[in-house]
């Protein structure tokens, strides 16, 4: 499994890549700005955790290209975010998060 870490926090992003992989047979690839975000999609992942408050705007184009090719993914944020309508169903982990709420969201890919 190749999962998508996007978060503009380092230390965020290295906590969330240590509970996916401690749980899973999984590599993990991090992005923190939206073409980094894109060229990942287009390289190939099977499920994403995207922050979608980050420094350089939201992670919003990121889950529209994640939903078009129908790769599972969830929202890892402080903040709930406000979502078009096509992702309120989406999951959503609070920050801090706890390890065990990153196993379910990627479980249940």
């Amino acid at each position: 499994m190749r999962v998508l870490i996007v978060e503009d926090e380092p230390l965020i992003a290295i906590d969330g890549e240590d509970v996916v992989q401690g749980e899973a047979v999984a590599h993990c690839v991090w992005s923190r700005t939206a073409q980094d975000d894109v060229r990942r999609v287009l390289e190939g992942v099977n499920f994403a955790l995207l922050d979608d408050d980050l420094a350089a705007g939201t992670s919003i184009t990121v889950a529209v290209r994640l939903a078009d090719r129908r790769i599972s993914f969830c929202f890892v944020s402080a903040i709930p975010p406000s979502m078009p309508l096509r992702f309120r169903d989406v999951p959503h982990v609070p920050k801090p998060f706890l390890p065990h709420h990153i196993r379910k969201a990627v479980e249940a890919a």
